[in-house]
């Protein structure tokens, strides 16, 4: 099949996605599918890789069998380019706009856990009524984050409370919208989720930052983290990271992939911290090297890919608007 293989993209995640979309067109290619890669500029120009031909989106699109967004952040995960897709009927891998849009937006799918009992850390968001105060009963230290954005871009940990406004600051620089969370003094755990309705969960891993914290450098720089699978965890908390991902995946209405991040707590509980609709998709990121623990290669994996979302747009087809 023809795939279009968007790449690039507006956000501060440009750069990553030109590597997901790189290794994504080379999965197509092994998996038997002509790869076509469109790069978004990050002033939202479209071209086309090795034409340099300037587009227009849905000149871009015509012909594609199916579109692979391998863009992560704003204006590609956040529900943005899945709703030009969906206006354009044409398949796509991943998450619909409802469910992209609720993921990328920390607040609205944490409302969501809140609201279903999922377990997770303490949060508030800035500019609500009694917001500092429930910040301070949380304890140091704190997590300041943009809501909708992605990569560790804009976060601060907060030692002190009289530093809590010079992080809100940052935050906002990146997202007007801005949450607080709690530590978690447990384990960094990665799950990857494959699939539709009945999604397949991976083995849990445990993700080890070489530096303080999970940062942006340690997320795409060279040697910044440590990847242990499974995750040396206890087989119930195991269990249990792997049955929360999946009741989140579905509770959030994702399709196609997603990457479940939790907390493995030292006492034995469990807390889901995010999810990600559209995670870095080189072969040695974090989801794929998960789902090639469960045996599935990356060509593999790419093809799958786009096999759900042709099932996903067929199934949307029969419905009458």
């Amino acid at each position: 099949m023809k795939v279009v293989v968007l790449c690039g993209g507006r956000s501060s995640e440009h750069d990553v996605s030109l590597r997901s979309g790189e290794s994504v067109a080379r999965g197509l290619l092994a998996a038997g599918h002509q790869p076509v890669t469109v790069t978004i500029a990050r002033d939202g120009r479209w071209s086309c890789a090795g034409e340099g031909v300037e587009l227009v989106p849905a000149a871009g699109l015509m012909g594609a069998d199916a579109v692979f967004p391998a863009l992560h952040g704003p204006f590609g995960e956040d529900g943005s380019v899945q709703g030009l897709l969906e206006w354009l009927d044409v398949p796509y891998v991943g998450s619909d706009v409802l469910a992209s849009a609720t993921c990328m937006d920390k607040l609205t799918l944490k409302r969501l856990f809140a609201q279903r009992g999922v377990p997770q850390v303490e949060f508030a968001q800035v500019g609500e009524g009694g917001w500092r105060e429930r910040c301070a009963a949380m304890g140091l230290p704190l997590w300041v984050k943009p809501s909708r954005l992605g990569s560790s871009v804009g976060i601060s940990r907060v030692e002190r409370l009289e530093d809590l406004q010079g992080a809100v600051d940052l935050a906002r620089r990146h997202d007007p919208r801005v949450i607080v969370e709690a530590a978690a003094a447990g384990r960094e755990i990665e799950c990857s989720v494959l699939g539709n309705d009945r999604p397949e969960i991976s083995p849990p891993g445990e993700v080890v930052a070489d530096s303080e914290w999970y940062d942006f450098e340690a997320k795409y720089g060279e040697g910044g983290m440590e990847l242990t699978i499974p995750a040396p965890i206890p087989d119930r908390q195991a269990s249990r990271v792997r049955q929360l991902a999946a009741q989140v995946f579905v509770l959030a209405g994702c399709s196609g992939l997603a990457r479940c991040d939790f907390f493995a707590q030292p006492d034995g509980e469990v807390l889901v911290n995010e999810i990600n609709t559209m995670p870095g998709f080189t072969e040695t990121s974090v989801y794929a090297k998960l789902l090639e623990a469960a045996g599935v290669s990356y060509p593999d994996l790419c093809d799958r890919l786009v096999t759900l979302a042709l099932e996903r747009h067929a199934r949307a087809g029969a419905y009458e608007y």
